[in-house]
């Protein structure tokens, strides 16, 4: 088994609104190897981009307030660190890939610039030496004609291009951890998978650790080694993907899965999850989803349910989670 590179501890992070209380994060608790790919899977608002913004500590604060936790990286916990180590590690050592391509992209400035930005600050690269990186970097994750369209701006480029100058700037100085938030939304599905299929070639040449914030289970299935899945702030599942989508051990995991339309299900009718995820300011007493379960007891409104070893490298915060792993997709 590989070292960690990055483990996450009991994470608790809260936005405060006047007297409301957004709790985010509510104890996560993850380790990440080097050189694996971890997908985060769950539902708007599940808590998968704050987690992501944790690490890096993106978060503006206030609102938002670490409560509890660290998050140790290569040895270093980064919540502890000055804003001028972690300005080091950004980039250099930790790199994003945001949700919104075109949000994430200042519309003024040359895409080449913005590539080589980071390398500027971190490397010292000098205007002539920065052009002709980001011309080899715009070429690596191919851009057409990298020579003519490092000097063009985001609104000459497509949802696509722009998605991969996104991936460029991440991976210039060439980090030991990617977080992509989501990078093939709002993307038609062939230009999906082409982008996948780009972090995935960078990822084997590189060695680059990546963690890959998702909604949509196919990809994660197609991408990841492992999944952990989050719903109210919480891990409510973390496993292997192929135990995830074989023998789900929550509810929540099987209904995400029972909702995907099957190839082989012509006239089925695909099963939703009934209500709606609970208000983080007002979390329910006990297992979050408990309103939303069919397998649910009184006994599960009485505690919080931890995340639990129900099989070998599964984890389960259910305490069903034996009665869920008999149940068919």
């Amino acid at each position: 088994m590989k070292p960690s590179i990055l483990e996450i501890e009991d994470l608790v992070v809260e936005f405060h609104q006047g007297n409301k209380v957004v709790r985010a994060a509510n104890h996560v608790s993850l380790t990440i190897r080097q050189g694996e790919t971890v997908g985060i899977v769950g539902e708007s608002g599940s808590g998968k981009s704050v987690l992501c913004r944790s690490i890096l500590r993106l978060l503006p604060s206030p609102p938002s307030f670490v409560k509890s936790g660290r998050i140790t990286f290569a040895g270093r916990d980064l919540l502890s660190l000055p804003e001028t180590e972690m300005q080091e590690i950004r980039g250099a050592d930790i790199a994003m890939v945001f949700q919104n391509p075109m949000n994430a992209l200042n519309p003024v400035w040359p895409i080449g610039d913005q590539i080589t930005e980071g390398e500027r600050v971190h490397r010292g690269l000098g205007t002539r030496a920065a052009r002709t990186r980001a011309v080899e970097l715009l070429k690596r994750v191919g851009i057409p004609s990298p020579e003519m369209r490092v000097d063009e701006y985001p609104h000459q480029w497509s949802g696509g291009m722009v998605q991969r100058a996104v991936i460029a700037m991440a991976i210039a100085g060439g980090p030991k951890l990617i977080l992509a938030d989501e990078p093939t939304t709002a993307l038609d599905v062939t230009i999906q998978d082409q982008i996948l299929a780009l972090l995935m070639d960078l990822q084997a040449a590189t060695g680059t650790t990546l963690i890959l914030v998702s909604h949509d289970m196919a990809v994660v299935a197609e991408t990841c080694d492992r999944v952990a899945v989050m719903y109210a702030g919480r891990i409510m599942e973390l496993a292997p993907t192929a135990d995830v989508f074989a023998h789900p051990r929550h509810p929540y995991s099987l209904g995400l899965l029972r909702s995907i339309p099957r190839i082989d299900g012509k006239g089925q009718r695909l099963e939703p999850i009934p209500g709606q995820p609970p208000s983080l300011s007002e979390l329910p007493a006990g297992c979050p989803f408990m309103p939303r379960c069919s397998f649910a007891s009184p006994a599960c409104g009485t505690s919080d349910v931890p995340l639990r070893e129900v099989a070998k490298g599964h984890f389960s915060a259910c305490i069903k989670a034996e009665e869920i792993a008999a149940v068919a997709l």
